[in-house]
């Protein structure tokens, strides 16, 4: 695969010859399948050369050690070249793993304890892998709490004066009482379940304080709606990921998918003759359809037929920059709401990201009098009561139902 990107057999030797062999046309064919572009991948590829030819006269062995690497990174001249020799090691790294020695990580003494916690969560309790990871973290922080205070004492040796001190120094990093709340519910929980696993013979969980945390007690964070149209309009569609941005914008606009939903959307979820979009892998474990509007479905299919990358995924939106993958993290559909929202001047007060945009449709929604079950059934809730909070900021329709003051003017 070398042959793609150099000519000269005498370079294409001495690439050959160094410590990396051949596994530098595993690599280059990992550029090339990933999407890199030609001028990027010579760059990486002429680094990791240098990488190999040090490596023929420093390694030993078949594995390359960690000591090999910060020698090799060591005698480069500059920062900036520093950081790009280990930037191509660790692609390499990445790419043929078989070739260098494990990284040596300290152990978790808790891995154990924790895995079988997450077991407990996914099997025992049914929570998803995203629900999971708050409880899995504040399970580490009382471990953690633990080993500071008690260390070398066992689990079962936990009692109510414990989990009070505990609970204080936890509910002390918290600054909403939502926080406050959801952090004594995880704490319960992992009580709940050292006493299952027969880690604490006590019911501890009873212990630990409540935070009043109301429900429907704040009115949801919402854009105004020429807002979220400015935002759509100042994005450049012209360009391949100006093209993605604003079929990601329209659907978030126009469907309320959340930003899960959306990242996990493939192409056969797009019905295009039934002008529908299938959600499945939903946060309700349950699949939905909602509608696809003209203007979504116009930039959708301009982005699938002209911007979208070449990858073997079937995912529909994809990271441009190489390697080409899946959007896989949420922050990344969050900073293109972010983007858009700055660059249309919108001002922004708090965090931002896809559900934002899900409460400004909800909210336009009810205002336009849509019946709140269509709303639920759009936003995919699968309770009515869940919807009820954007009937709050409906103030016009609230106004006409109020009932007049007892005892006011007649």
């Amino acid at each position: 695969m070398l042959e793609h990107y150099f000519k000269n057999p005498r370079v294409l030797r001495r690439l050959r010859r160094g410590g990396l062999g051949d596994e530098l046309d595993r690599i280059a064919a990992y550029l090339f399948d990933n999407g890199y572009r030609r001028a990027s991948a010579k760059i990486y590829l002429s680094r990791l050369a240098r990488f190999s030819g040090f490596v023929s006269r420093a390694a030993r062995g078949r594995q390359i050690s960690q000591s090999v690497i910060d020698s090799f990174v060591a005698l480069r001249p500059t920062e900036a070249s520093r950081v790009a020799a280990q930037t191509a090691v660790a692609l390499a790294r990445r790419i043929v793993p078989q070739r260098f020695e494990p990284r040596c990580e300290e152990p978790d003494p808790h891995a154990l304890l924790l895995g079988s916690y997450s077991d407990y969560l996914r099997e025992v309790r049914g929570l998803e892998a995203k629900t999971r990871e708050g409880q899995l973290l504040v399970a580490r922080r009382m471990l953690g709490w633990w080993d500071r205070h008690h260390a070398g004492e066992s689990l079962s040796a936990i009692t109510g004066e414990h989990v009070l001190a505990l609970v204080g120094h936890l509910m002390s990093q918290s600054a909403k009482d939502k926080t406050r709340a959801a952090t004594g519910s995880y704490v319960r929980r992992f009580l709940k379940f050292l006493r299952w696993a027969d880690l604490n013979g006590r019911d501890l969980s009873r212990i630990v304080p409540r935070t009043p945390s109301y429900r429907l007690s704040h009115l949801p964070r919402q854009l105004a709606w020429e807002d979220v149209r400015r935002a759509i309009d100042a994005v450049d569609a012209t360009t391949p990921t100006g093209s993605r941005n604003r079929a990601i914008l329209l659907l978030l606009a126009t469907t309320g998918i959340r930003n899960k939903e959306l990242r996990s959307l493939v192409l056969e979820d797009i019905r295009w003759r039934d002008a529908e979009v299938r959600i499945r892998r939903t946060k309700g474990r349950r699949n939905r359809t909602v509608p696809l509007m003209q203007e979504a479905g116009e930039a959708l299919a301009d982005y699938i037929l002209r911007a979208r990358p070449d990858c073997i995924s079937r995912r529909v939106f994809l990271v441009h920059l190489p390697p080409v993958r899946p959007i896989h993290t949420s922050a990344i559909i969050s900073r293109i709401v972010r983007s858009a929202l700055r660059r249309a001047d919108v001002s922004l007060d708090g965090p931002v990201g896809a559900h934002l945009i899900r409460h400004s449709l909800a909210t336009r929604l009810v205002s336009q009098r849509t019946p709140i079950n269509e709303v639920a059934d759009l936003l995919g809730h699968r309770s009515i009561d869940t919807t009820a909070i954007y009937v709050k900021v409906a103030v016009p329709q609230l106004a006409e139902v109020a009932l007049p003051f007892p005892g006011g003017v007649r």
